[in-house]
């Protein structure tokens, strides 16, 4: 069905403002601004990353763990929060001395008329991410996935209620997830 081109032009800003708005949280976490970057989500967000295990073709829909069974994370608002305070406390000795952190955010798939929670004002977003993480001298874990989001408008930016985040690796070879996706 064509587009009048109003409603296209609409549609485009809406998809660069909210790309604008993933680069920008790339950012705060790659300079450690974490409280910052909590600043981003919505009171009742939940951030979840499933467990995933490898499964033949016809199981492929248990291939990440269900909602109640173990995950990475399953985190509040207030948990998000504690783990933020931690790395201001200096206590939190998986990431004493500090890792670095890049946040690669791309092929941004916005659907607006999926809300994912029945409201007007939120929009299901998926994104791929890729992270670079390097430890101490010689650490060196590369993390790749799918993030999907939903975003609460709210003024003329967004924050995220969301986020269900799917790692591409069925094994973790690392020595702690003590950062943010």
């Amino acid at each position: 069905m064509p587009r009048n081109d109003a409603a296209m032009l609409e549609t485009l800003i809406l998809h660069h403002r909210i790309e604008r708005f993933y680069y920008d949280e790339a950012a705060l976490l790659d300079d450690r601004r974490y409280e910052e970057w909590l600043a981003l989500f919505a009171e009742d967000i939940h951030y979840v990353m499933p467990l995933r295990t490898n499964r033949v073709r016809r199981e492929r829909k248990l291939e990440y763990s269900a909602p109640q069974e173990s995950a990475y994370f399953d985190e509040d608002h207030a948990s998000l929060d504690m783990r933020v305070r931690k790395f201001a406390s200096g206590t939190n000795w998986a990431e004493e001395p500090p890792s670095r952190t890049r946040h690669l955010i791309g092929n941004v798939r916005v659907d607006a008329g999926e809300t994912g929670g029945g409201e007007a004002s939120e929009i299901a977003v998926r994104s791929a991410f890729i992270i670079y993480r390097n430890r101490l001298e010689r650490q060196t874990e590369v993390f790749a996935g799918e993030r999907q989001d939903v975003l609460r408008a709210e003024g003329d930016s967004f924050r995220i209620a969301r986020r269900r985040i799917l790692l591409d690796q069925a094994t973790l070879l690392t020595s702690s997830l003590s950062f943010f996706f």
